[in-house]
Parts: structure tokens; sequence; C-alpha cells
């Protein structure tokens, strides 16, 4: 009985045996050809550029060309649409400038002397290099009265003599009372004509 136990005891070791002996195969096998550096081999086949997310440099070249003539056509537009909107003020502000200037014109036609609204109009001549080299004057009028008020002012320019050679009308509608307003009376002269603006008349009304 004994040999008996022990030659099945041999039995099962060898099988055990056998089993380890050809796992321990297949688990060299499927690690290489016996070598025991563990290291992965070196691939010589060229990448799959398909699994790439970015763009070639041909291509991020050709977008950034693109990109910055785009960048260059909005800012000419931009420019192209800021003076246009410029021009459109300025011919506003020249447009309202002569109204004002036509109705101060008018109003001041039937006044004698020099007006009831000398006291709250004043004067300054402004530097030529603010303004192209033009005679031009800064008048100021404030309504100093207690009611909403409208003025017609009248400039003359003279040369050395005193004699008039241009006048100007300027105006402010619907001031109220304290409020100031700076209308400006420009000269169409020459810009080396010597002349000086006089306070001509300045109506309240």
């Amino acid at each position: 009985m004994t040999m008996l136990r022990d030659d099945h005891g041999r039995g099962l070791r060898a099988v055990v045996a056998t089993f380890g002996l050809a796992a321990s195969a297949v688990f060299l096998t499927g690690c290489g050809d016996g070598d025991t550096d563990s290291s992965p081999a070196p691939t010589t086949s060229s990448p799959n550029t398909a699994s790439f997310s970015g763009l070639p440099p041909s291509a991020l070249a050709s977008q950034a060309a693109s990109a910055i003539a785009s960048a260059h056509a909005s800012a000419s537009a931009a420019a192209s649409s800021a003076s246009a909107r410029a021009s459109e003020f300025e011919a506003s502000v020249e447009a309202e400038a002569a109204r004002a200037s036509a109705a101060a014109e008018k109003e001041l036609k039937g006044v004698q002397g020099r007006g009831n609204a000398v006291s709250e109009v004043g004067m300054k001549g402004l530097p030529r290099n603010e303004t192209s080299g033009l005679l031009a004057v800064l008048v100021t009028i404030t309504n100093k009265t207690s009611d909403t008020a409208s003025y017609a002012v009248q400039v003359d320019f003279e040369d050395s003599s005193g004699k008039v050679v241009e006048t100007r009308f300027v105006g402010a509608e619907d001031l109220d009372p304290g409020e100031q307003e700076q209308p400006i009376a420009f000269s169409r002269q020459p810009a080396d004509a010597n002349l000086t603006p006089r306070l001509a008349k300045a109506q309240r009304y």
C-alpha cells in the first residue's frame, strides 16, 4: 500500500511538472525568442498619421495666411466705415452751423444798435495751428437770465484801418438759465490777412 501511494504521488508531481514546463514554454513564446531583456524591441515602421489631431506645417501656414488676409480686409472695411461716418458727421455739423448762421442773420436784420445781449457774449481767438491756419473766434454765449432764451451774434472781421472785410453770424437756441454754448466764427479770408474780430451785435430773443 505504501508503495502504491508513493507511485501515485510521484505520478501527480510529474503531471504538475509537465504542466509547468508547458506553461513556461507558452510564456516564453509570447515574450520573444527567449531573450531575458524585458524592454520592447524598437520598430522601424512609419507612424499612423491618421491618428494625428494636428495639421501639417503647410496647412497651418495656409490657414494663417488666410486669417491674416481676412483680418486685413476687416480692418480696411472698418477704416472705410469710420471715414464715412466721420465725413457724415462733419457734413452734419457744417449743415447745422449753416442753419444756425442763417437763423442768426435773419434775427439780427431788424436789430437796432448792438442788441440786448452784448454782456452775455464773449469772444476768444483760437490758435491758427488748431484751425488749419484760418482765423477763428470761439464765441461764448451764456444765458444770464431766468428764462429759456435763444441768441443771435454778429462778428465782424476788420482790417488794420477798421474797415469791415467780412461778417459772420453764429447763434445758440433754447439755452436754459445759466446754460452756455460755444459756437465758432470762422473767417474765410486768406490766412495771411491781418484781421481783427469784433463783436458787432448780440441779440437775445
